[in-house]
């Protein structure tokens, strides 16, 4: 029988406290050793003043609709610093806290503390783990996500950023994914970590852009020995994304960081064309030897002269065949849909020969287009991809979560400087409903649309 591996988890910005001393700690930082870090009660040069740890008021939800929100990370990202940059632009602590209490964990508390990275003031955000944690596996922390009474996009955001993450833990490990397992204490930095940030990208409600990737190398030290760095579930998890060498030995990067900012990113540049209008400082506890351990998000309006960039934000892909049933055809959109892509669809042509045929399109954001393309060449018979570059203009978008006398229905709002809002249920939810109540799905959808409009007046 073969064990499940156990993910070790790189958390080189925590500071985790601990009232007792039976657990071991697998969490490493931006160095080749192991360290722990306890709080203690004598002052730390770092921390800042009191006075200081209010620095911006909070900002109202959804105030990033139609705005751009810039990852800049010349020192890499982890997950806790990128709550702490998202926390220290101006989303309420509390949102962060309130959420991450209906997962139903216990033994832990979270804190957002000041302090300075050289010369740069900002925002740590802290996991104290103050009781022994069950160990848990990628099935069992997916479940916890998906039954948590969190914001449908958050909710949903949160498992696509675990998926990632065990997927690559599960390829370096060669195992199943659902086998794939957290340790005690890495298992609730990691959840906490990733919900966090799925909490505050939709609380904000931007599109996110992010500066390519600055990587370290080196070696990392584990439970289980050294690994080389990037470690390998992080250079996984980057699959797509461009990197290059930071040019110091050390760890930039998390497995976690690598998670979060792949699946948010809608493309990557070193500097998007935009107005800045807030910024947060995320920190790090490491001190690097020539940079400041920072996260810098910035939320701006895009500039309206601003050239074509010079990357695209998403890609089409295409393949052609000749030898699929339409069942097969159906089949292969569902696959490619639960996969990440935006939207897919088939269009019958004529193929050399006379021939019927199918293209099958995929519309994904370029980060993801490497994972598509795989994906699309798994599930149908074509034996290549055409790679279409392509940008687009987006209405923001939100879920709004309505009770009909049928039960809740989320619905889904889109906005923006294009007119009357387009006004749109879950079709799923009103289907799933429908068939409880037995009636049509059209009751359920007229049923949502007057509970939107009554709770919009």
């Amino acid at each position: 029988m073969t064990r499940n591996p156990i993910v070790h988890t790189h958390s080189h910005e925590h500071s985790h406290d601990h009232d007792h001393d039976h657990h071991e700690h697998h969490h490493h930082h931006h160095d080749h050793e192991h360290h722990h870090h306890h709080d203690h009660d004598h002052d730390h040069p770092h921390e800042l003043p009191e006075p200081l740890r209010s620095a911006q008021s909070p900002l109202a939800a959804q105030v990033g609709a139609g705005k751009l929100l810039l990852l800049d990370a010349p020192s890499g990202i982890a997950g806790d610093m990128c709550v702490a940059a998202l926390l220290d632009l101006g989303v309420p602590f509390g949102a962060v806290e309130a959420a991450i209490a209906k997962l139903g964990l216990s033994g832990y508390r979270l804190e957002q503390k000041a302090a300075r990275s050289g010369a740069i003031g900002g925002s740590r955000f802290v996991v104290h783990v103050d009781a022994a944690q069950p160990q848990r596996d990628y099935a069992t922390i997916d479940a916890l996500i998906a039954r948590a009474e969190l914001e449908p996009n958050a909710r949903e955001l949160a498992r696509r950023i675990f998926r990632r993450l065990a997927e690559a833990e599960a390829e370096v490990h060669r195992t199943p994914v659902e086998s794939v397992t957290f340790h005690e204490v890495g298992a609730v930095d990691s959840i906490v970590d990733i919900v966090g940030a799925a909490v505050c990208f939709d609380y904000l409600g931007a599109s996110v852009v992010a500066s390519p990737l600055p990587l370290g190398r080196g070696t990392v030290r584990c439970q289980h020995g050294l690994l080389p760095l990037p470690a390998p579930a992080t250079l996984l998890c980057l699959r797509g994304i461009p990197t290059y060498d930071a040019g110091i030995e050390a760890e930039l990067v998390t497995p976690t960081g690598a998670a979060i900012i792949a699946t948010v990113a809608e493309r990557f540049e070193r500097w998007p064309s935009l107005t800045p209008e807030r910024v947060g400082m995320g920190l790090g506890t490491r001190t690097l030897p020539d940079r400041p351990n920072s996260l810098r998000a910035v939320l701006g309006e895009p500039s309206a002269t601003a050239t074509a960039p010079a990357l695209a934000s998403h890609v089409v892909l295409e393949a052609n065949v000749d030898d699929m049933t339409g069942e097969l055809a159906g089949h292969a959109i569902e696959a490619l849909l639960a996969a990440g892509a935006l939207d897919c669809w088939a269009t019958p042509v004529t193929m050399k020969k006379g021939r019927p045929g199918l293209v099958i399109s995929v519309l994904t954001q370029a980060a993801r287009a490497d994972e598509l393309s795989r994906a699309l060449l798994r599930e149908t018979s074509s034996i290549g991809v055409r790679r279409i570059a392509a940008d687009r203009v987006e209405r923001p978008r939100r879920l709004v979560r309505v009770e009909t006398t049928f039960g809740a229905v989320s619905v889904k709002v889109s906005e923006g400087d294009f007119g009357p809002p387009q006004i749109k249920p879950e079709f799923d939810d009103c289907a799933r409903l429908a068939q409880a109540a037995g009636v049509p799905v059209r009751e359920v959808m007229r049923a949502a649309l007057a509970a939107y409009e009554a709770s919009a007046l």
